[in-house]
Parts: C-alpha cells; structure tokens; sequence
C-alpha cells in the first residue's frame, strides 16, 4: 500500500487564519461604497490582559513545520528591531470564510487506504478546531472527476438522458463522501465548495471527458445536474456552500475539462443554472469564473450582465500567470464592490524547494490574496502517493500534495 503524502507546510488553524488577517491588513468590507481610504494609524498601546493569539510557526529550514509554540503571542511596548503589529479593535475588516485544500478524489482514495486509526488521526490534526489541531475551515471538491482522481467520470455517464434519470453520485461513495463525512465529524461547520471539471460527455460537442463545449440543446439539463448534485450531498449530510460552474474555463486540455466562454456561462448562469437553483430553493453560491489572473474581463463580463449578476455571488481565481500580480483581484472587487472575491487553486510542482514554496505561497495567497479581498485561500491537493498520484490519464503529474512529513497507513 502506498503512503500519502499530507501538506504539512500550511496547514491553516483558526490561529493562523487570526494572524494572516492582522497582518495582512484586509481591506474593510465597504458594503458597496467603493474603496475605503486607508486608516490613519493607531499610536501602539501597551496590553493590559493576557494574548489570545496562539503562534503556529513554519520555517524555511523545515525545523518548525506549523507547530503550535509553547509561548502564546505577546504584545510589548519595548523597543525591539521587529515591525510593530499595531491592532485596531476599532476597525472591522472582510470576513474570511476560511483557509484549506481542495480534497480531491484521489486525496481522499488516498485517505481512504489508510487504517481507520490512522486516518481518524490524522483527520482530527488537520481539522477538528481544538488547541491542539489545525482547524482547516474551507474545502473545495470535484463536482464530477478531477484530473486528481484515478479514472474520468461524472454521474450520468451515457448514453444521452436529458431527464438525468440516471444519475446518481455513487462514484463518490466509494472514497469522497465517507471521507468528507469524517471530517464534517470533527468540524461540521467547515465550508465545501464544488467545482466541476466536466460535465457528462454526451452534453458536450465533441462528446469527449477533454475539451469540447456545452450543447445549447443541454443548458437546462446540466442546470439541474447541478440541483440534483447539490440535492444528493445535502441527502448524505454535506452541505455544499458555493459552486463554480466550470474549473479553469478557459483550459480545455486537461483530463477532463470544457472550454466555456464567458458569453456562454452567462448564458448559463442567467437563463439555467440560475433560474433552476431558484427554483429549488437552493442557497448554494453560483461563484463565476474560478481561472486565472490574466483575464479579469471574463468575470467582469459575468457580473456585469443585468441578467446574470443578481445570481451570481462573486468571482474565483488560481494563481498560474505569475507576471499578473494577485493585486487585479482588487481591481475586479472595486469594479462590483458588493460582489465577493476567492481565491480557490495554486499548485506547488513537484518535486518542489520548500523554502522559495513557502515564501512564495504565503506572499502571494496567504497574505496576497486576503489582502486583495479574497474571503478565502484553498491551496491545490490535500494528499497524493509517493507518484504524485493517483491521476486521470493525461491528468496532473507533477502535482505535490507539498510535505516532508508522511502518514503510515
């Protein structure tokens, strides 16, 4: 049996989560009035009780890997060669949904083929929400097969059935939900997001998992294969907070994958999957986008069309073209300030250099992103094997569940 690789370099606790926000210096959630001017600073104040903030510290040297240090935080006015964090309980900043991983399907067959015990361990290290775990709050799983699982599906696999009678998430019984059921154990109050990589191929142009676009004959069906996605988790007990209706929509090679374009999920949005969430009284998110810096216009389009934009709650991005700085998330916030930002995938590439990984990751999400209004921060890949696996043929092969540290099954 293979042993899973577990990140282990940011693992987020509700401590860290508390820090990266008061360092960060998050923008202050106008509620629509546009951008708020910088606060004059607040001259320093000496502490008067005890610190509630606990320190998780990560070094380059990999010799802290995210342990809680035995001395809590504490504030001083002596004069000392580090910045001054200056705390203003006066000003109220965005709300952070949560920082975490995207489970995909073969991080949790990875999970999944580990002793009970020990996956029982290891699932209350990463997210139950005591002093002593890490309390990861924001998951984001495939609505459908990843390129991240071991084999292409969706739940309709043909021949054609508009109706969608045969659908069904019994893919997801055999690793998914069992997993996410334990976790929700442990923290019942963690966020899910879902994201799809593919719709049934019998839906789409070129009738293939890679590639292809929507058939306009089969809008209204996927709309519901949507409903009915929701529907079925919510049946096992998971409640799926917020959706994107297309991963990386504008890359139609990975293994499975759509081309959709932004006039197409506006379409989308506003005439199907919008109109049919309604319906049923759904309250999941429709999140726009879910792709790159490089292309702002696409979620602007989304959320600047009077049809589509009552539905939709907000945009997503990755973080793939580095020489786009994660600074555009805030020029799309300012352009619908009522509209929410989030930050929902990066890789680290295998077989990776841990000290320019975590620098960069931690500059550009954990601060960057929450610094340019992301309400969340989700790093790609919880677990893989020792193979960077399992994977979709033609799926990710280098993609690094980032850790030096291992789990025994």
């Amino acid at each position: 049996m293979s042993t899973p690789t577990l990140s282990r370099w940011l693992k987020p606790a509700p401590a860290l989560a508390l820090l990266v926000v008061l360092a960060a210096g998050c923008k202050k959630d106008d509620g629509g009035g546009g951008s708020t001017p910088t606060p004059p600073p607040t001259p320093p104040t000496t502490p008067t009780t005890a610190s509630q903030m606990a320190v998780w510290l990560t070094t380059p040297d990999k010799s802290a890997l995210f342990y809680r240090q035995k001395l809590n935080l504490q504030f001083s006015a002596t004069i000392n060669t580090d910045p001054t964090i200056v705390v203003d309980s006066t000003q109220t900043y965005q709300t952070m949904d949560g920082f975490g991983y995207c489970l995909t399907g073969g991080s949790a067959q990875v999970m999944k083929q580990m002793s009970a015990p020990a996956r029982a361990a290891l699932i209350k290290e990463l997210f139950a929400t005591d002093s002593t775990s890490l309390g990861v709050s924001y998951l984001r799983v495939s609505i459908g097969a990843s390129d991240l699982d071991a084999s292409v599906f969706s739940y309709d696999d043909g021949p054609a059935d508009p109706t969608l009678a045969n659908f069904s998430l019994a893919p997801d019984q055999v690793a998914l939900i069992p997993v996410l059921k334990e976790i929700l154990a442990v923290n019942p109050a963690i966020k899910i997001l879902g994201s799809p990589w593919s719709p049934p191929a019998w839906m789409k142009t070129n009738n293939n998992p890679v590639g292809g676009s929507l058939r306009p004959e089969y809008y209204d069906a996927y709309g519901r294969y949507f409903v009915k996605y929701i529907q079925g988790m919510q049946a096992q007990g998971i409640t799926i907070d917020a959706v994107t209706l297309q991963n990386e929509p504008l890359n139609p090679n990975n293994n499975p994958s759509l081309l959709m374009q932004a006039s197409e999920q506006i379409n989308f949005i506003k005439n199907n999957v919008g109109p049919a969430f309604k319906a049923a009284g759904l309250a999941t998110k429709i999140i726009a986008y879910d792709h790159n810096t490089d292309r702002t216009d696409y979620p602007l389009s989304v959320l600047g069309d009077a049809g589509a934009n009552p539905y939709v709650d907000g945009s997503a991005f990755h973080f793939y073209s580095p020489n786009v700085p994660i600074t555009v998330l805030s020029q799309v916030h300012d352009a619908f300030p009522t509209k929410n930002v989030y930050f929902t995938e990066l890789w680290t590439q295998a077989p990776g250099n841990f000290a320019s990984d975590l620098g960069y990751h931690v500059q550009n999400l954990e601060i960057g992103a929450v610094r340019n209004w992301s309400r969340n921060v989700i790093e790609w890949n919880l677990a893989s094997d020792q193979y960077y696996g399992p994977h979709t043929p033609g799926g990710c092969t280098q993609c690094l569940a980032p850790s030096p540290s291992t789990a025994t099954p």
